[in-house]
């Protein structure tokens, strides 16, 4: 999986300062720490996974390249703000917001369940990423965006079928598979995403999870599009084993949509 592009595969010289949006630029900052953190991740999956090196071979190369994303979004952080001190927010965010490393299981009880919440995650990173890119008029943020976008649909691939592999086994009933996947979902309010917010942007001032998290959340939710929307809850619902094609799926779909926007309205009217 590693190695399918690096950063001098971006065109650095079309980056255009004018078209820099500060709404934009502030979700990149944290973005770029998420994924710079990955390897984590990695050690939390290997502890889950030590019986099978063939998926832990898999998830080296998927921080390998988890890894790229948030490199290259610093680097283009940067040059659109070269105040930006991208090592000094990463020490910071890694001081403050730590996983579950010494943990020999997974926390969403089976290997199964597992797979499933790195599914979601991994539909929301897609949809993110293809939201700013649709998004940005900044021509090398698009084609950063471009690349991430394609790297996290095929990573989505390989925790279902991780899944298809676990579940095999355990055969997690539908009330069980959509717990996870719903719980996940759940957990994207949690510290993680505000507190990188916080890191990369307002450091100089207290931790705020509720603030600093609505900052993040109304930033990010004005870039997405019904499409991204759509296409993000058919993965999900995929990753569930439930059909994400049809009317059940296109009322869903629907439903997040009117979700999404009445949140970015509320968080606006409160930001006001």
């Amino acid at each position: 999986m590693a190695g399918r592009w690096s950063n001098d595969d971006i065109p650095w010289g079309r980056f255009d300062p004018a078209k820099v949006d500060p709404d934009i630029l502030a979700a990149v900052k944290a973005a770029a720490l998420v994924e710079r953190n990955a390897q984590d991740y990695v050690a939390y999956l290997n502890n889950v996974f030590p019986d099978d090196p063939q998926f832990q071979e898999n998830i080296a190369a998927w921080g390998f390249e988890e890894e790229q994303h948030g490199l290259a979004l610093a680097a283009w952080a940067v040059h659109a703000d070269p105040s930006f001190d991208f090592q000094g927010s990463l020490a910071r965010f890694r001081d403050s917001f730590q996983l579950p490393l010494d943990a020999t299981a997974s926390v969403r009880g089976s290997r199964a369940g597992e797979m499933i919440a790195r599914c979601v995650v991994e539909c929301g990173t897609s949809s993110l990423y293809s939201a700013l890119r649709d998004a940005t008029d900044e021509p090398v943020l698009e084609a950063i965006c471009n690349r991430i976008a394609g790297d996290e649909f095929r990573h989505y691939k390989l925790f279902y079928e991780g899944f298809l592999k676990c579940d095999a086994t355990v055969h997690l009933s539908l009330w069980q598979r959509i717990k996870v996947a719903v719980g996940r979902i759940a957990e994207t309010s949690d510290d993680e995403l505000s507190m990188a917010y916080w890191a990369a942007n307002h450091a100089a001032e207290p931790y705020d999870r509720v603030r600093h998290g609505n900052a993040y959340a109304l930033r990010v939710g004005r870039l997405y599009r019904f499409g991204h929307v759509r296409r993000a809850i058919g993965m999900v619902m995929k990753a569930c084993r439930l059909n994400p094609q049809g009317r059940v799926a296109d009322c869903i779909g629907y439903a997040g949509w009117t979700f999404l926007q009445h949140r970015n309205r509320r968080l606006a009217r409160a930001a006001a």
